[in-house]
């Protein structure tokens, strides 16, 4: 089966499985494909992950005359919102329904830890209306508002100068995006987010120091920056105020790094693109499979060998 067979397949399950975690089954078949697995490694890949997700729930029109944000962070709205998105898609198109909804949905990018902009993003990259459409609803119904902006941006350009002032959060709860909440809250973390300055190289700049967070730690968290970062750069062409997107951005990003506890790791071997690919076409594994096409796509888009280095610790020790 092809892509866009499968993803449209895909519609068959819910966002979430096992109590809120994330279904990646759509993000990872559409980055196994970017990586180059032919049809037959999509549908093996397929059937080996569908036995865990649950089937999705039962449809529902979304109340007429209801504000299309009015059920932001409720994750039972998850299938009225994709009514509401499929419908709004036919009428529009998905290049009209980004542009309006993404800054809408900014305030909450954290949503499932990233999840709802990367599983956006994936489908934008499938081109896939039905898989985006359910990828909008997931990060409606998951918004994850973290605190208001201040109303100025900073003057501090670097963000690692920042976080160095930052502490790891002590966070004991199961989800990454719980312990995001948590990390939020401190008014020393508030106070860091507004000294950052906004220009054309913030996103690079927080793309580079998620590789690298990930490639000395391999941290499961730190991961999910680098993804995110991927996802946010191609989002970012369907919005007209990247200023404040990557506020949005930022302010979520630094509370993700709080939560993470980043602990340091030695070295990976570095490996050759032609030994990292294969490893990730072989896998079962969604994060390894999802990091590797981010750390391909990024290095094609901003250069250096950081996401080679980050892409080597996902594959370390991994023979395909």
């Amino acid at each position: 089966m092809s892509l866009d067979h499968l993803l449209t397949a895909g519609a068959h399950f819910a966002p979430e499985y096992d109590g809120g975690l994330s279904n990646h089954l759509p993000m990872a078949l559409v980055a196994l494909h970017s990586l180059g697995a032919d049809a037959a490694r999509l549908a093996a890949f397929a059937a080996a992950y569908a036995p865990r997700l649950e089937p999705a729930p039962a449809a529902q029109a979304w109340p007429a005359g209801d504000a299309w944000a009015a059920r932001f962070g409720d994750p039972t709205s998850w299938p009225a919102y994709r009514s509401l998105f499929g419908d709004w898609i036919e009428a529009e198109g998905a290049a009209d329904v980004l542009s309006q909804a993404l800054p809408m949905l900014m305030p909450g990018c954290g949503a499932a830890a990233f999840h709802g902009a990367i599983r956006v993003a994936s489908a934008v990259r499938a081109g896939h209306r039905g898989e985006l459409a359910d990828a909008l609803a997931y990060w409606a119904c998951r918004h994850l508002p973290l605190g208001g902006l201040p109303e100025a941006p900073g003057r501090v350009l670097d963000p690692q100068a920042l976080l160095r002032r930052l502490h790891a959060g002590r966070s004991r709860k199961r989800l990454i995006f719980e312990r995001m909440q948590a990390a939020a809250r401190s008014p020393a973390l508030r106070a860091e987010v507004a000294r950052l300055a906004i220009d054309a190289r913030t996103l690079e700049r927080l793309a580079r120091l998620s590789a690298r967070a990930y490639a000395g730690s391999g941290n499961f968290t730190a991961l999910h920056l680098l993804t995110a970062c991927h996802a946010m750069r191609v989002l970012q062409g369907f919005i007209d105020d990247r200023s404040t997107a990557l506020r949005w951005f930022w302010q979520a990003w630094a509370s993700a790094v709080v939560a993470a506890g980043l602990k340091r790791l030695p070295p990976a071997p570095l490996r050759a693109w032609d030994r990292i690919v294969p490893v990730a076409l072989a896998s079962d594994d969604e994060h390894r499979i999802k990091l590797v096409d981010s750390c391909r796509a990024e290095e094609q888009a901003w250069g250096g060998d950081d996401w080679r280095r980050a892409a080597s610790r996902a594959t370390s020790g991994v023979v395909a």
